[in-house]
């Protein structure tokens, strides 16, 4: 009997600890407009809560937006598991407490008013999403907000990722278990229209 075989390609997946990664976040970072346009949205998320004693920023990166946000709560506290990423959140953001444990080990002291989940999703599996934000919830204080943020898997740049790697980041199937899982709670799912832009195609690639 002749082995089968198949097609299938290896998929190079980055250290994120690694200056490879670090490089490609910082092109990203200096072409796209998603930190004004999604600072201006949290402001107001921010502005209508309730209560804003407590900021817990989960996967807070080099904290640009930890810091941005940190303006309107009296505390900080920012998970982040990287090493390279907690020494510039520490100068972004030096009033936050900083754990570095990843997510699934964290321990943050009290509840928040405000739990922030952006960005983090792509790191984890996806059997184990509910469970991770099932986790962020149990942070959230009462009357509080959790947001989880991904890229529009209908964008370009994911329609892009998906094809090449058959990755698909959607956080509708889990609005629908997070309904039946926690249906005290309230839902809403909202699309921010972002871009990303570079004049130099091998930044576009390194990017991509």
């Amino acid at each position: 009997m002749e082995p089968t075989t198949t097609d299938t390609v290896p998929v190079r997946v980055l250290d994120v600890s690694g200056a490879d990664y670090r490089r490609a976040f910082e092109l990203f970072l200096a072409g796209t407009d998603e930190k004004p346009r999604t600072h201006a949205r949290l402001s107001e998320i921010a502005a209508a809560l309730p209560q804003r004693r407590v900021l817990l920023d989960l996967g807070a990166g080099e904290g640009r937006t930890t810091a941005h946000l940190a303006r309107s709560f009296d505390r900080v506290i920012a998970v982040e598991p990287s090493a390279a990423m907690r020494e510039k959140l520490r100068a972004a953001c030096p009033e936050a407490l900083v754990l570095p444990e990843p997510i699934d080990r964290a321990r943050p002291p009290e509840p928040a008013d405000l739990v922030h989940l952006s960005h983090v999703l792509y790191y984890v599996p996806e059997g184990d999403w509910l469970s991770t934000v099932s986790r962020a919830l149990d942070w959230t204080a009462p009357g509080g907000a959790l947001l989880v943020v991904l890229q529009n898997p209908d964008s370009p740049c994911m329609r892009m990722a998906e094809h090449f790697t058959g990755a698909r980041y959607d956080l509708r199937p889990l609005l629908d278990r997070l309904r039946t899982a926690h249906p005290a709670h309230d839902y809403a799912l909202e699309t921010l229209a972002l871009h990303y832009r570079t004049p130099h195609l091998g930044e576009a690639v390194d990017v991509a």
